[in-house]
This record gives structure tokens, C-alpha cells and sequence, in this order.
């Protein structure tokens, strides 16, 4: 079927309404898919470039081989298949709130989902990523405790823009400074943000981390005939502690 929009799945979360579309886009001629949160865009595939950029920039500041990465927030899969594109990695754990969007990669619903779920290094965990970045017991229920060399995260809008007012406690040093526990001496922590670089947030990972950089990154936007800006934030942990 060829249809020029088709709605895929809809499904009521405890976020809201969430459903997945594919659409047909003349100006690209390609299938665009597409994330909605009631009527708010959550996502496309449009627009994937900052994405790969936060595996991407993520990864080349982590040091070494046999890396074991955390993605909070599957999404259309495309920072998980970067990651995954990296030989470096031994495992990976994607952190997913919503049911419904770690089934579409399950039942192959997204162009990547195959490639994702089917690579013996990776496996979909449903769960609060603001919740086990906080916790003790970490990432992976079953070794609590566990580190790792890189957590790569793409879950709200920007640091200010969250989707939820529990996520808000995360961006702030003592939020960060949790989430660092679980990160081996010299790993990374990176961030995807819609928004330009903001200093406040810079200030707050150099409370935490040892050093901290905002990454610009910048793509093409065919539909408003100009660029479009991303940030993504590397802070790597001391060696040091």
C-alpha cells in the first residue's frame, strides 16, 4: 500500500495520547515517519542528523574498546543504530519509558528497528530513565550498580523544556551529580537539546564534571528553506575520584 499518510499505531500512555505515522513527502520524495505526543511533535525522520551526532560525539570523547553505553530514549532508534555502528561497543542498554514505542521496534514497524533489535549487544529496557539515573541500583536491575563508559541521552526538548515535571530535578547539579555515580572514572555523559547552547546548564554540568562542552550541531532544513541548529552536550566524568 502506498498510501501518502498512514497512521501505523496510536496507543494511550501515561504521557498522553502517542502515535506513530508514515507519511509520503514530495519534496524529499521518502517515507517520513513520525512521532506525535497528543498534538505535540515529539520526533521525525526528517530531521536525524543531531541524533547520530549525539552517538557520534558521545562516543569519540570515551577512550579505548569493550565500551558498555546507555541510550535513554529509543525514539525512532537512530542514536541506538549509531551507537550500535560503533565496533567499539560490547553492550548496549536503551532505556525507554512507553511500551508502545519499544513494541514498534519490536514489530519492525521503523526502518532501523531490525538492525536495533536484532544485534546481540543491545536490548530495549521499559523503565524510567530519570528514575534509575537516580537510583542506586542503576541501569541494569539485574547487576545493580553497574558502570558504564558512556549514557547518552535524548528524552525531552532541552534541559528547560521537559515533558514531564519530574524529569525538571535531573538537569540540576545534584540531579547530574547522580547520574555521574554511575558512570566509570573518565566516562561521558551526553545530551541531545533542541534549544542553543545554555550557559546555566553549562555552569551546572561544570559542578559535576570535569570538563563540559556544547557541541552545535547544524543540518539543513528543506522545509523553512534554511539551517537548523541542534546542541549536543559532552561532560566527561574525572579520572580522578
Amino acid at each position: 500500500m502506498n498510501a501518502r499518510f498512514e497512521e501505523l499505531d496510536w496507543q494511550q500512555t501515561q504521557l498522553g495520547e502517542i502515535s506513530l505515522r508514515r507519511r509520503h513527502d514530495p519534496t524529499l520524495n521518502a517515507e517520513v515517519y513520525e512521532v506525535k505526543l497528543g498534538e505535540e511533535f515529539l520526533m521525525s525522520s526528517f530531521f536525524t542528523v543531531a541524533e547520530v551526532e549525539l552517538a557520534r560525539l558521545g562516543l569519540a570523547a570515551v577512550p579505548g574498546t569493550g565500551l558498555d553505553v546507555v541510550v535513554g530514549g529509543l525514539g525512532l532508534g537512530y542514536t541506538a543504530h549509531a551507537v550500535l555502528q560503533d565496533a567499539r561497543v560490547n553492550s548496549l542498554i536503551v532505556v525507554e519509558a512507553l511500551d508502545a514505542v519499544i513494541g514498534w521496534h519490536r514489530q519492525a514497524l521503523l526502518p532501523l528497528a531490525a538492525e536495533v533489535t536484532r544485534d546481540p549487544r543491545s536490548r530495549l529496557v521499559q523503565g524510567d530513565f530519570f528514575a534509575l539515573a537516580g537510583g542506586d541500583v542503576g541501569f541494569d536491575r539485574g547487576r545493580p550498580g553497574r558502570l558504564f563508559h558512556a549514557v547518552l541521552l535524548d528524552i525531552d526538548h532541552t534541559p528547560r523544556h521537559v515533558l514531564h515535571p519530574s524529569h525538571a530535578a535531573f538537569y540540576t547539579p545534584e540531579g547530574l551529580r547522580r547520574l555521574a555515580d554511575h558512570l566509570y572514572p573518565g566516562g561521558v555523559f551526553a545530551l541531545w537539546s533542541n534549544d542553543p547552547p545554555d550557559v546555566a546548564f553549562g555552569d551546572a554540568l561544570s559542578e559535576v564534571f570535569d570538563s563540559q562542552l556544547a557541541h552545535v550541531v547544524t543540518f539543513p532544513n528543506p522545509l523553512q528553506g534554511h539551517e537548523a541548529t541542534n546542541t549536543v552536550y559532552v561532560a566527561r566524568r574525572s579520572r580522578d575520584l
